[in-house]
């Protein structure tokens, strides 16, 4: 049930029948709004702006992203927040998104690169997540020659990227794993193009190699990996796979000042407005929302938990 809170001094400085359409308005349009419990969606995360179909926690965004994305607060950076992506082998922070070509890119932790390498776990993608690899290069490094022979069946290292290995053993970072400066670049491949094993995953272990240095693009400088572009890069699929026909009524929403969101069990769609409120089409759909106190805003069962009160992955 639904309360109403007037204060006395708004009542006595408005005329009554402005004051009663007032109150018919609100029972009118009142069915419609949902009220997003602190904290609401969001659409920003840290640095990254945060656009449909990536949300920012429970009940935000696309339902089909946010098993694996949210906007976690990062230990190790002082707290800042920091969009993440969840697999099954680790949480890993995305340091941008490509809306126009749908991409977005992770830097995990242990991942190498020139100035630092160290021994890497294995990468993964859940199967039942909405992305896929995307246009990066993997080089494996400290594998066993064996792995570049052209004998490897099947062979996975692609031999006119092997330019790729003589540049990055010239880190002296090298060394950390195990190897000697300039190494002979035979125990690095370029994995091309990669692909996940059955458990979705870069194996290390089955290739026996030590660590991964993930490139995204070589900008201006291809043969000088300090200046590389590290980090793996997804695809995703836009958000026609939802119900409810949350592609396109989220760009109503967006322009409209909103965030884009879904109410589960059904998932249908919400959008997500800074007022406190929620609506099923657009935050201009209404006008007399913040009539509602503080104290007496709605708080209908079943959305709790919704927009994040249950932690980052629910």
């Amino acid at each position: 049930m639904f309360q109403l809170s007037v204060s006395v001094s708004l009542i006595r400085e408005t005329p009554v029948m402005e004051q009663l359409l007032r109150i018919v308005l609100v029972l009118v349009f009142a069915p419609l709004l949902t009220l997003a419990p602190s904290p609401a969606c969001v659409d920003t995360c840290g640095s990254l702006s945060v656009k449909y179909p990536f949300g920012t926690g429970v009940g935000c965004g696309s339902p089909r992203f946010q098993p694996y994305i949210c906007c976690s607060q990062s230990s190790s950076d002082g707290g800042a927040d920091q969009l993440v992506l969840r697999t099954h082998t680790g949480v890993y922070p995305i340091t941008d998104i490509s809306y126009k070509d749908a991409t977005f890119t992770v830097t995990p932790p242990l991942m190498s690169n020139c100035t630092s390498m160290q021994p890497s776990p294995n990468l993964g993608l859940d199967w039942a997540s909405p992305f896929q690899l995307g246009p990066s290069a993997f080089i494996l490094l400290a594998c066993p020659p064996s792995l570049t022979s052209k004998a490897q069946p099947p062979p996975i290292c692609d031999p006119s990227l092997s330019h790729l290995c003589a540049s990055i053993y010239t880190c002296p970072s090298v060394v950390s794993l195990g190897l000697p400066l300039f190494p002979p670049t035979n125990t690095c491949c370029v994995y091309s193009p990669a692909n996940f094993n059955t458990k979705g995953e870069l194996d290390l272990h089955a290739l026996k190699c030590a660590a991964y240095a993930s490139v995204v693009t070589l900008g201006d400088y291809p043969t000088d990996p300090t200046r590389w572009e590290y980090g793996v890069a997804f695809k995703y699929t836009q958000g026609k796979f939802d119900n409810y026909g949350m592609d396109t009524r989220c760009y109503s929403c967006e322009s409209s000042g909103g965030v884009c969101g879904y109410a589960p069990p059904s998932n249908s769609f919400v959008c997500v407005c800074n007022n406190g409120f929620n609506t099923s089409s657009n935050c201009n759909d209404y006008a007399m929302a913040g009539i509602w106190g503080s104290s007496s805003k709605p708080t209908p069962d079943g959305l709790v938990g919704v927009f994040g009160l249950v932690g980052c992955f629910g």
